[in-house]
């Protein structure tokens, strides 16, 4: 033994705890948290614009296919 007795502390290797697990966990509840406020926005988004178009429609545009005459043999093969 010497006669320095603070060379004979015993020093911890390492003083903060591990985190991987916690960190990668947090990682990932961000990333859902990012892909469903995404989601959100892009419904909201497409309803949003589809009441627009709603709004904007003309009595001619519920018989705007009315006189388009639709081809029912095609492909039959007589």
């Amino acid at each position: 033994m010497s006669a320095d007795p603070q060379s004979e502390l015993i020093v911890p290797e390492s003083t903060e705890p591990e985190k991987t697990g916690s960190t990668a966990l947090r990682v990932i509840t961000w990333f859902s948290v990012g892909i469903a406020v995404a989601a959100v926005g892009i419904y909201v988004g497409a309803e949003i614009r589809n009441r627009y178009r709603f709004k904007k429609r003309t009595p001619y545009d519920f018989y705007s296919n009315a006189g388009s005459q639709q081809a029912s043999e095609f492909g039959v093969g007589i």
